[in-house]
C-alpha cells in the first residue's frame, strides 16, 4: 500500500515498545513533512547516541562518560552497597531515584518473564546471580512491576536465588497491580520502599 521506502519505515517503528502500525505510520509522516534542518538534527541526535553512550558494566544502566566502565550510581561511595535493587528497565531506575528513599545499588534485568512464551533467556538472571555472588549483599529488593509478567519474574528471581541466603524483599503494596513503576508516583514509590516485604 505505501512506497517501500515509507513501509520499511513503519515496520521499523512498529518494533518500539506500546507503538503499533499506525503510529508508527504517523510518526513516518512527520518524519516526510518535517523541515530539513530538524529532520537533520534527529538523524544526528540517533548518530550521536550509539557514539556517547555506554552502557554500565554492574547495573546495565546507559550513562554518558567515554572514560568510565560504571555508571555515576555504581561509582558513588556514598551509595550502600550492600542492598541491591532488581529492576525490569532503565526508566524504573529513574522513577525510584526521584523518590530518594533508596541509597542502594541497581540490576537492571533488560525485561520480563512471559510464561506464554517462556523467554526466561528475556532477563539477565546469570548476570544478576554473578553481582550476588561477587558482592557482599545483605538485601536484595526485587521491583519488578505488579503487571502478571512482573510478578511472574519477582517469583522465578526469588526462586533462582534461594541457594544465596541472602534476605530478598519485594516492595510493599501501594502500588496497583497492573500498574507500572515509571507512571507510579514518588509518593506511592516512596511508600512502598518503606513497606517491602
Amino acid at each position: 500500500m505505501y512506497p517501500p521506502a515509507i513501509q520499511k519505515l513503519i515496520d521499523l517503528f512498529s518494533k518500539f515498545p506500546t507503538v503499533g502500525p499506525r503510529t508508527a505510520a504517523r510518526f513516518v509522516f512527520y518524519l516526510i513533512k518535517l523541515h530539513q534542518n530538524n529532520f537533520d538534527e534527529l538523524l544526528n541526535s540517533i548518530t550521536n547516541l550509539r557514539k556517547s553512550i555506554k552502557i554500565c558494566s554492574f547495573c546495565f544502566n546507559p550513562f554518558e562518560d567515554s572514560e568510565e566502565t560504571l555508571c555515576s550510581i555504581c561509582r558513588d561511595n556514598s551509595r550502600d552497597k550492600t542492598l541491591l535493587c532488581v529492576i525490569e528497565k532503565e526508566i524504573d531506575l529513574i522513577s525510584i531515584e526521584k523518590t530518594k528513599k533508596y541509597n542502594g545499588l541497581y540490576f537492571i534485568l533488560g525485561g520480563t518473564i512471559n510464561l506464554k512464551k517462556n523467554n526466561k533467556n528475556n532477563i539477565k538472571i546469570e548476570e544478576l546471580k554473578q553481582r550476588i555472588e561477587n558482592n557482599g549483599f545483605k538485601e536484595i529488593i526485587i521491583a519488578t512491576n505488579p503487571t502478571t509478567e512482573g510478578e511472574a519474574t519477582a517469583l522465578y528471581i526469588k526462586r533462582e536465588l534461594k541457594s544465596f541466603n541472602i534476605k530478598t524483599t519485594r516492595l510493599g503494596r501501594g502500588l496497583p497491580v497492573g500498574g507500572e513503576l515509571e507512571y507510579a508516583d514518588e509518593d506511592t514509590l516512596s511508600s512502598a520502599f518503606e513497606g517491602r516485604r
